[in-house]
């Protein structure tokens, strides 16, 4: 007998729903496909488009980074495929990375003006790394990582400053 071959995108749908279901959770899910320019690749973002967000999403977010985690697990335990998907619920994280960006590049231009450093509020190590990838693109400001694992922050400084 033959071994049904088996989209990767059909795969990470069926397991998230049937994860979701067993929860008891009801939602509709959607795989988008979106380019990632600058790490030349493509990402699978997994959308989980549900009523009762906030407790997939949890407070800031750390229910969603678990059930990523679980569903990961899941889909690679079905497939040799290298599998790296992310999950989502209600585009809540590509807004959050939305605004994360937009804080970055705010925080830059007040510091530019102000000629002085500016420090973040602590940040998860995937926020630090999208500030710090974001304000590489400004010659004007330099960013650097300080603290100890939940309150780890960034600082954006000026370039030329003395």
């Amino acid at each position: 007998m033959e071994k049904k071959e088996i989209k990767l995108e059909d795969l990470i749908k069926e397991i998230v729903l049937e994860l979701l279901q067993k929860m008891g959770f009801s939602c509709e899910i959607e795989i988008i496909r979106e380019k990632d320019v600058e790490q030349e690749r493509e990402n699978l973002i997994c959308n989980i488009k549900t009523e009762e967000s906030n407790f997939l999403i949890g407070q800031y977010g750390v229910n969603l980074q678990s059930l990523q985690h679980i569903a990961r697990v899941l889909v690679r335990q079905k497939t040799e495929e290298r599998t790296n998907f992310i999950l989502d619920v209600n585009s809540y994280r590509k807004e959050k990375n939305s605004s994360i960006i937009n804080l970055a590049r705010s925080t830059a231009q007040q510091v530019i003006q102000e000629r002085r450093p500016i420090v973040l509020r602590p940040m998860s190590p995937y926020e630090r790394r999208l500030v710090h990838m974001e304000l590489a693109k400004n010659t004007a400001v330099i960013t650097e990582s300080t603290g100890e694992g939940n309150e780890r922050k960034i600082i954006v400084k000026p370039v030329n400053i003395i």
